[in-house]
């Protein structure tokens, strides 16, 4: 139950709220958003899923919600740190470096529904470049949180302006190493051959706006709310909405990662660490995605908004569920990419049917060995009724008939 006089009346007071349950998929769980109103999957960039929090507190109060969350838009003052796995769920005491973060932020904070973390809401702009390291996030736009009311004693019940505190912050724990990878700290675009930043400066509504219009619009939509069907597997739905984000951001891993957390499709596993090199299957399927995606959106040409289909391969309805997951690339490099992770689709699926066919003779020759057992027995039965029965007599002979009626065609089967 939600206390809500706990909460800060800024975010009362605002129709940003929406509800969120926790699924488990392939083994991960992760937390849906969920429309208040309908009960349908919510989006964090569509705010006609959104409600009032008495409709969020309602509808949680069914028990069809796991709880309530707090979407942070453009048009509202908030950022939203969130510290995770920095807080012993049996005694409440946060780790350092949280404590530390906590006491100069100076906000309203709270206890994440996990228990092992904290939620910090302060008034602020957020610094350019990126918003998350290791277990620390911040966001302002585009993102929900959890909310429970949980509110941590010693810090204040209202949000207060902390501008200074939140970059000295960001600066500290977020910001380091941001010329990572290749990724620039100011613009998160991908550097070309020649180190020249690409960035289209789409923000997250408008791009999700034209790739939901656009010529495989539905393709999009389907696997932004969660739905792998057509895909053997989840992993090739994440590959398949990572290259149609690849498209979009002209390759902005950044919000490509920032988008794909929003999505129906996020789960546990994207921040697992997969590789011998350290990344993780997030940072794995980002990379490859971009380097099989070879023609990226142009604002400036008239005829882009249906070249997408080019980008994505064509769309999943009507392509094969393996070669759906994949963008078709044009460079060799990408093309190299997508030869290899076709390939390798390709031999875990020969690898599962010859399972199959090998089980199914298996079967087969179980069931050829128990029919030949189940022959012999009859005809040892037949043998002996023989040698030990008379000859029938004439009011017997219907019976007699019917038995070897009975053993002929036993045999032609």
């Amino acid at each position: 139950m939600i206390d809500k006089s706990i909460l800060p009346t800024e975010m009362c007071g605002r129709e940003q709220w929406i509800c969120w349950r926790e699924e488990t998929r392939n083994g991960d769980t992760t937390k849906i958003p969920v429309d208040p109103k309908i009960g349908d999957f919510a989006s964090s960039t569509d705010d006609r899923t959104w409600s009032d929090l008495e409709t969020a507190l309602e509808y949680a109060s069914t028990g069809r919600a796991d709880g309530i969350g707090f979407v942070f838009t453009r048009t509202d003052p908030l950022v939203g740190i969130d510290l995770d796995k920095c807080r012993d769920p049996e005694t409440g005491r946060p780790d350092p470096e949280a404590k530390e973060i906590i006491q100069r932020l100076e906000s309203y904070t709270e206890v994440s529904p996990s228990r092992t973390g904290y939620h910090v809401l302060v008034h602020g702009d957020l610094p350019d470049g990126r918003n998350r390291r290791g277990d620390i996030e911040m966001y302002d736009q585009s993102r929900f949180f959890t909310v429970t009311a949980d509110h941590v004693d010693g810090t204040p019940m209202s949000i207060n302006e902390r501008q200074d505190a939140l970059e000295a912050v960001h600066e500290e724990f977020v910001a380091e190493d941001d010329t990572d990878d290749g990724i620039d700290a100011t613009t998160g675009g991908r550097r070309d051959d020649s180190g020249q930043n690409q960035t289209l400066g789409l923000e997250d509504e408008e791009l999700l706006e034209k790739a939901r219009s656009a010529g495989n619009g539905g393709k999009f939509d389907r696997l932004w709310r969660g739905n792998t069907s057509g895909y053997d597997s989840q992993s090739e739905a994440d590959m398949a909405l990572c290259c149609l984000l690849a498209f979009w951001t002209g390759g902005n891993r950044l919000q490509m990662d920032r988008l794909f957390r929003q999505s129906g499709l996020i789960r546990g596993k994207w921040d697992d660490v997969h590789h011998a090199d350290g990344s993780t299957y997030g940072e794995k399927t980002l990379e490859r995605a971009i380097a099989a995606t070879d023609d990226f959106y142009e604002p400036t040409t008239s005829t882009v908004e249906t070249s997408v289909d080019t980008a994505a391969n064509t769309d999943s309805d009507t392509a094969s569920p393996l070669e759906a997951g994949i963008a078709e690339p044009s460079s060799e490099g990408g093309d190299r990419v997508y030869l290899e992770e076709k390939n390798d689709l390709l031999e875990t699926r020969i690898d599962e049917l010859e399972q199959t066919i090998a089980d199914q003779r298996d079967q087969i020759e179980q069931l050829t060995a128990e029919r030949q057992q189940l022959r012999s027995i009859v005809d040892q039965q037949e043998s002996d009724l023989e040698d030990t029965t008379e000859p029938p007599s004439e009011k017997d002979g219907d019976s007699s008939s019917l038995r070897t009626r009975m053993k002929r065609l036993w045999r032609r089967s």
